[in-house]
């Protein structure tokens, strides 16, 4: 109970046990009905619940008055009993009531009802839309989790430290937020993507266990999973493998998972490459079935052409879906199949007699149509789809492919974790300078196992990185860090960067490991993500308190505005017409 001056409980504290107790009770007007000519009804609301209210009807209060109402807890009648509410069997009579402040008729009702009005609207009136139960049931659920992580990560010796929020400009990753300098014209300082070169600095300094829940800032498109200011629980540990940071954050997800009322169940890890070997993405979704089968042994000797000569032939089997897929649908995906680089997409479908129908069945010989089903497992009323391409085309189309028939919305349980280990250290070479491309961030430790192929095979070398994923979604990354000025020097000139421009762009940062910088490693995941799945939402606004549209805007705010043109002076900021 959290009495004040002002209340004796909250609006949804009240049951049958305190019959006979005078109270007082603080809120806002929820509904007001009539009951007769003497007396009305006023269900009185605070983020706690709602509580009914047996008043003279000559009180004139609306829908969102603020109110104090004092009275009587008594036994509802039997005819007025309301299982759907906690506070259903009881109401308040004799009441006094108090306006402690009167309303304007709100712009869509205090309801879920809400959920119906168009989202700007809501986030127009944002302070109204936060009164409803499942936006106050969301937020109060991110501080639990929130608590929960700080609490698990202090109980593992972890320091919480504030790092920067004005910071240099690191151009080579994600697109920044600039702030101009007014004392260093022409300068400008960045808005951190996240903390990662303060806290690897933090591990220099011996701090040894650092934690944050951190504000980062990307200018990127936003989508349902991406605001421009997002949180992240940040941390880095010295003198530790993977395994140590697997168990750390793995007992962070697991606390904050339990304060939402989640079993997480086991945390499993499997590496990059049998991730898409076997589901045919870096962040898979375990909830379902539909995993890639290998084919290439059973095409091996066809005549099939293009199947004939493939690197790798792989299918999944899409139980049941038959009737489901009709010809347009199956030249859609034909047709993402080949957006996305492969050469075709065969499709087969099982039928009541176990034939196949295809418009390729009948280039395929009696032996391989039965291996084929055999491989695949498939019964009548099954979609078989087929990719033969390289093996990177063949298990990203695949992937996709699975996931458009057969994944369930993000939040919907079971919660299947896993930590997704082994990525490669690099992605490509780029066209221009013929030098590898990092898969992660530079500072990135090589697999010890793949040392000796840096320059002569670095395509096939594995990082220490690894992936946190829920239901499809990563939830964040990590990797165990390089503190070695040899060996990052090594991996600066596998990467093309020379000494000056290392210097020039990461002095700051490495001129410190001169000095004696432990091993170490570290991690982030994004708790607005999390705590979205968690809560079973499926847009990450609908668990931040004030977030942006789509398109960048506040309709609260009206952010971003025009700045009058003295501040664009004192910042030796000139802007220029929109590009036509």
């Amino acid at each position: 109970m959290t009495s004040t001056s002002m209340r004796t409980h909250q609006c949804g504290e009240l049951r049958p046990e305190h019959i006979g107790q005078q109270v007082t009770l603080t809120g806002w007007v929820a509904t007001r009905r009539e009951h007769g000519e003497k007396l009305a009804f006023i269900d009185v609301r605070d983020h706690t619940g709602v509580t009914q209210a047996v008043v003279d009807n000559t009180v004139d209060v609306r829908s969102e008055y603020v109110v104090r109402v004092t009275g009587t807890v008594a036994a509802r009648p039997t005819e007025n009993l309301n299982e759907k509410l906690a506070t259903g069997g009881i109401e308040l009579q004799d009441c006094t009531v108090d306006i402690l402040n009167v309303a304007e008729a709100p712009p869509f009702p205090v309801s879920e009802r809400a959920d119906q009005v168009a989202e700007n609207t809501r986030l127009q009136y944002r302070f109204i839309d936060i009164r409803r139960e499942r936006m106050q049931r969301n937020l109060r659920l991110r501080a639990a989790i929130n608590s929960a992580i700080r609490t698990s990560m202090e109980d593992q010796g972890f320091v919480e430290v504030e790092t920067p929020m004005l910071v240099p400009s690191t151009p080579e990753g994600a697109r920044e937020f600039i702030v101009p300098s007014r004392q260093q014209p022409g300068s400008f300082y960045a808005l951190p993507q996240s903390p990662q070169l303060f806290k690897q600095l933090l591990m220099v300094a011996g701090i040894d266990r650092y934690y944050q829940i951190a504000r980062c800032l990307r200018d990127e498109d936003l989508r349902a999973d991406r605001q421009y200011e997002f949180m992240q629980l940040d941390a880095e540990m010295s003198f530790v493998d993977q395994l140590d940071v697997h168990e750390a954050i793995g007992a962070c997800v697991v606390a904050a998972a339990k304060a939402a009322g989640q079993d997480p169940g086991e945390i499993i890890k499997i590496t990059w490459h049998e991730a898409m070997n076997r589901f045919g993405s870096d962040k898979p979704d375990l909830r379902f079935g539909m995993e890639l089968t290998e084919l290439t042994d059973v095409f091996a000797a066809t005549e099939f052409k293009a199947f004939a000569g493939a690197a790798t032939i792989k299918g999944i089997n899409a139980a049941g879906k038959a009737d489901d897929y009709g010809r347009n649908k199956l030249d859609g995906m034909t047709d993402k199949a080949k957006k996305m680089g492969a050469k075709g997409l065969v499709w087969l479908k099982v039928a009541a007699d176990g034939t196949l129908e295809s418009p390729v069945a009948k280039f395929l010989g009696e032996a391989e149509q039965a291996a084929l089903k055999s491989a695949l497992s498939a019964q009548p009323g099954d979609l078989l789809l087929i990719v033969a391409d390289e093996w990177a085309t063949t298990c990203e189309v695949l992937g996709t492919l699975r996931n458009d028939i057969g994944r369930p919305p993000v939040y919907e349980g079971p919660y299947r974790y896993l930590w997704v280990i082994d990525f490669p250290m690099f992605v490509g070479v780029d066209a221009v300078s013929g030098h590898p491309i990092p898969a992660h961030h530079p500072f990135t430790r090589p697999h010890p196992d793949d040392l000796h192929l840096l320059e002569t095979d670095p395509m096939n070398v594995r990082s220490q990185a690894y992936d946190l994923v829920l239901n499809g979604w990563e939830l964040g990354s990590g990797s165990i860090r390089i503190h070695e000025h040899e060996l990052q020097a090594r991996i600066f000139t596998i990467l093309g960067i020379s000494d000056e421009e290392a210097q020039k762009k990461f002095g700051f940062f490495l001129n410190p490991f001169r000095y004696g910088a432990p091993p170490h490693g570290g991690f982030a995941f994004g708790i607005d993500r999390l705590v979205a799945v968690l809560a079973g939402e499926e847009n990450i606004r609908e668990i931040i308190a004030f977030p942006k549209t789509q398109s960048g805007m506040d309709p609260m705010t009206n952010a971003p505005t025009p700045v009058v043109q003295k501040q664009l002076d004192e910042l030796g900021i000139r802007v220029l017409p929109p590009k036509a």
